[in-house]
Formats: C-alpha cells, structure tokens, sequence
C-alpha cells in the first residue's frame, strides 16, 4: 500500500498505524481500493453533546455520508462497511427520530451501495435510556439495542460465516449424539425440508444477527492504563467481542481493517491479535494516546506503558509500540478470542 500522502502516524504496532486528524482528510490520503473492511461506531446523533463530540440530528445525516463517500473509494470492491448505528428520540418528545433510517436509504439511492445485512447488539447492562420516557414517567422500554448496518460495493462481498459459528445448544448436541431419537428427516408444515444432512456436526451453528455482548468493562487493561497515568479512558467504548465477529467473519489474515472514529483504537487491538493489518483514524489524540494501553499492560510493564504514553500525550509521533498483544487479544473480560 503507497501511504507517501499520509501523515506521519501517532504510532505503530507490529501490524497496524494510528493516525490523529479529520478522518474525511486522512482517507483522501489512502490509494484507492486499499482496504478490506471498515468498521467503526461514529458518534451518535443525540439530543444532549457528549465529550466525545456529536453532531445534532439536524444536520448528522448529511454530515455522516460525506465519510461514507469517501470510504467507498478507498474500500475494495469485495469489502464491507460496517457502521454501529445508534438510534435516538426526537428532542423533547417520547417518539423515535428517523435520522438512521433515512441515513440508510441515501447510503443505498444515492450513493450506490448495498445493504448486505443488518445486525441488532443487544447489551444487556446498557442502563435505561431515555431517563425521561423510561424511568421517570415509565411510558418507553429501555433502549438496549444498537444497530450494526452491513454495507457492500458489490452483491457479494468477502464472507465466511463458519468463521463465527457459536456453540451448539444442549438440544441440539444431544440430537447429534443420537440423531434417529430425536428428528427425522422429512418436509416440515411451514415448508422446510429437514434433510438427514441437519445432523451432521460442523463445528457449531450458524449464529443469528442478534449479538448479544455485555458493555461492562471495569478493570481492563486498558482502563488500568488510564487510572495509572490519570487520564479519563474514552466515555464511549464498545466491548471487543463486536469487532471481532465482523473481522473474522468479513475478513482473511493479513487483509487491512479501518476504523476512522477509532476512540481508544479497540477496532485496531483486536485486529492485531487476529493476524490483520489496521488503521485507526481519531480527532482526539488524548483518547488515540492513551490507546496505547490496549497494547502495553501496566501490570507487566508499567515503566514502558508510562513513558509511551507520555511522549504520546506531547505531540510526539512516529513512535513504535512493541505491541504485546499480537498472540492474544486484551479483551475486556480478559479472555483471548474465542
């Protein structure tokens, strides 16, 4: 990849370079058809402003497709676009805005791209939102639900999904342990054929688009790292185990993935730790410099992760981290990818 036009980066892993700017001004940077997936969560189009900084809904859609516009250049032709999408309620009322919906069919009519897929992440310790409708007058159920729209250039782009298969059901292991007890191969009433092949053990089931992760990170490596060099870690972070299944399942090793509203550049750590190449694009490098700790522990290496981040908080780039990470994503539970 020819990255003469891109600035110097923040800094570098083994496999991946982080980037401090406007991410509409460092894509124009990048070749074209240069990157296999693009996922990343832009800042939510709410009511109130958060520090992380987000556009009002009055002007958000426009403000969101000029990045998908210029993603769709820099994207290959069999890659994907995935966006997590949060939705909102109208200022002041108890009704839905449908800002993400029609953010959704201009991406589609007038920009040319498909809609490949859309996935639902359910959080089930999201707290109840909108405090207004939900907890104080209790007419709304809790919003827990954030929408991952899957976006393509062609109609079928890169894809595996037995890269993600989940584990069966215990219903489901007993039937393939003894399958002539439990079914028999016939045609269903709504239609569907079941065919002797349903016993058959591939590895696990093929997972719904229903993704449910808890967000409830307290002591990650990640966060340590902030607390010891005291430093608030970014107020809007997403748990691992959602990048990953979209890098797995839309992705090869050694392909490049892009997140260009990287907050703490935990798109970019589990990429590493899967074998791909990555980029990450934030304005805020206090929150790209204390990423840093998503791949330096201050609990094994406190005087490196300090001083890396120190140089990084004062402007200096270029630097190399030696990423520990590489063999094992730090996700925020602790465990390795699955």
């Amino acid at each position: 990849m020819d990255m003469k036009s891109m600035p110097e980066p923040l800094y570098m892993t083994n496999r991946g370079m982080a980037y401090v700017g406007d991410a509409l001004e460092l894509l124009s940077g990048l070749p074209d058809e240069s990157v296999d997936l693009i996922f990343t969560s832009p800042p939510f189009a709410l009511q109130r402003q958060k520090a992380y900084g987000n556009v009002g809904q009055e002007v958000y859609i426009e403000w969101l497709l000029e990045f998908a516009a210029a993603a769709q250049r820099v994207l290959r032709r069999a890659g994907s676009f995935v966006l997590d999408l949060g939705g909102a309620y109208c200022s002041g009322r108890p009704v839905r805005s449908l800002h993400n919906y029609r953010f959704v069919l201009k991406m589609c009519d007038e920009l040319g791209w498909n809609l490949a897929g859309e996935f639902f992440w359910h959080n089930p310790a999201r707290l109840p939102s909108p405090a207004e409708w939900v907890t104080r007058r209790k007419i709304r159920a809790k919003d827990a639900v954030n929408t991952l729209w899957w976006f393509s250039r062609t109609d079928f782009p890169k894809a595996d999904i037995t890269r993600v298969l989940v584990p069966y059901s215990k219903k489901m292991k007993l039937l393939l342990q003894n399958p002539e007890t439990y079914y028999l191969p016939k045609k269903r009433p709504s239609g569907h054929v079941i065919s002797h092949h349903f016993a058959e053990d591939r590895g696990g089931a093929i997972p719904s688009n229903l993704l449910q992760f808890s967000n409830t990170e307290s002591n990650s490596a990640y966060l340590r790292g902030c607390r010891h060099v005291g430093t608030e870690g970014h107020p809007a972070r997403f748990p691992a185990k959602l990048p990953e299944f979209f890098i797995r399942f839309l992705t090869d090793e050694e392909d490049t993935v892009l997140d260009i509203f990287a907050g703490s550049n935990t798109t970019g750590a589990v990429a590493e730790s899967l074998g791909r190449r990555w980029m990450a694009f934030e304005l805020e490098q206090s929150y790209l410099a204390s990423s840093i700790f998503r791949f330096i522990d201050v609990s094994t290496n406190s005087e490196a992760a300090t001083l890396y981040y120190q140089l990084l908080d004062k402007s200096q780039r270029g630097i190399r981290i030696p990423s520990t990470n590489s063999q094992g994503c730090l996700f925020e539970d602790g465990n390795s990818p699955a």
